[in-house]
């Protein structure tokens, strides 16, 4: 079955971004080496032999026609496009809210230009947390812009941060997503000399699993429930720890929660993304997720295949055919749903 598809995780890092890694001594950085540019973005990866040449970076990363070169490979109509992790993270509290509203303007040109093909999820300011409402409402009234990208750690102190709640009801009270996605891992001295695999596999599944529980436990759905929630990677662990999480806690003597209802309660009310790379995986999302709050994603331009730039635009890439592969054990009805249906409906498209 070929299906017309809503990407919903997708990347760029857009122009501005790149000019102001390209400048910095320090990672996250774009360094030039023998054979192209690299990208060094992950915590202690200069410091880790197996890691420290980062990834190869090209057009691909921050290129609109090289997007769009992509979607038409991939028969992608619509892509909503986030900003690529570590966002502004490391950018000084003084300059970072100047620094989100031009970037969230770059991409609201970009999105205004793309006749229909892009939609946007724009970055947040967090080291100035009282700054992000008021950001949060002006990116409301760009047209094209559907929400932000919030990394899984925040500024360093979880998302449940209690500095963040006006974060969660501005987003809320918008109709904004808030799309989490990770970037530090967690158990880095678990698994030394492992390149990119364990902490992109397991480092950053489980840096989401932790803080979207967390912010569930501290009473942020419950206090928020029509804040919509995105989280990445198919929902990392939680869809298949769901069911330990709420009896942990119900039988947890030393805490009560003060929860109306059982932690996968609120985690039903978010919206994931179906990259799972197989179908036991995605079986054990669609078992637990509100059916319509499943819809594609492919990560682009991570996971590149190992070919020459010029041949790469016309190249299948391995994320999308193995999630397209995934989604082909459903029914052709929960197919359609999660590959453009879903999508649709959440973003207020409409395919010509």
């Amino acid at each position: 079955m070929t299906l017309p598809l809503i990407d919903v995780h997708t990347h760029m890092y857009l122009p501005r971004y790149m000019a102001l890694l390209r400048q910095r001594t320090k990672v996250p950085r774009v360094v030039s080496r023998a054979g192209g540019d690299r990208l060094v973005i992950l915590p202690d990866e200069e410091a880790d032999t197996s890691t420290s040449a980062g990834r190869p970076i090209g057009g691909e990363f921050h290129e609109v026609s090289r997007k769009l070169a992509f979607m038409d490979q991939h028969g992608i109509a619509v892509s909503v496009v986030s900003p690529a992790n570590p966002w502004i993270d490391f950018v000084e509290p003084e300059e970072a809210p100047a620094l989100a509203a031009q970037l969230n303007d770059d991409l609201e040109a970009i999105c205004a230009g793309s006749a229909g093909r892009l939609l946007g999820f724009g970055v947040l300011p967090l080291q100035r947390p009282e700054t992000c409402a008021a950001e949060l409402r002006r990116i409301a009234g760009h047209p094209h812009m559907r929400g932000v990208i919030v990394g899984s750690a925040g500024r360093g102190k979880g998302l449940d941060d209690p500095d963040f709640e006006p974060i969660w009801k501005a987003a809320a009270d918008a109709g904004l997503f808030v799309f989490i996605h990770p970037h530090y891992g967690v158990g880095h001295g678990l698994f030394p000399d492992t390149g990119h695999a364990m902490m992109l596999a397991l480092g950053f599944t489980f840096e989401t699993s932790i803080a979207v529980a967390l912010l569930i436990l501290r009473g942020t759905l419950q206090r928020h429930p029509a804040l919509k929630l995105l989280i990445a990677h198919a929902g990392g662990t939680l869809p298949y720890l769901a069911g330990r999480l709420d009896s942990c806690v119900k039988n947890d003597i030393s805490k009560d929660f003060g929860l109306a209802q059982p932690p996968s309660h609120y985690l039903r009310q978010c919206w994931f993304d179906s990259i799972s790379y197989h179908p036991p995986a995605l079986a054990a999302l669609e078992a637990f997720a509100d059916p319509s709050r499943i819809m594609f994603g492919t990560d682009h331009p991570f996971f590149r295949p190992h070919v020459g730039d010029a041949v790469l635009d016309r190249t299948t890439w391995p994320v999308p055919e193995e999630n397209l592969q995934a989604l082909a054990s459903l029914s052709p009805a929960r197919q359609k749903a999660i590959a453009y249906e879903n999508g649709l409906a959440a973003f207020g498209i409409a395919l010509p």
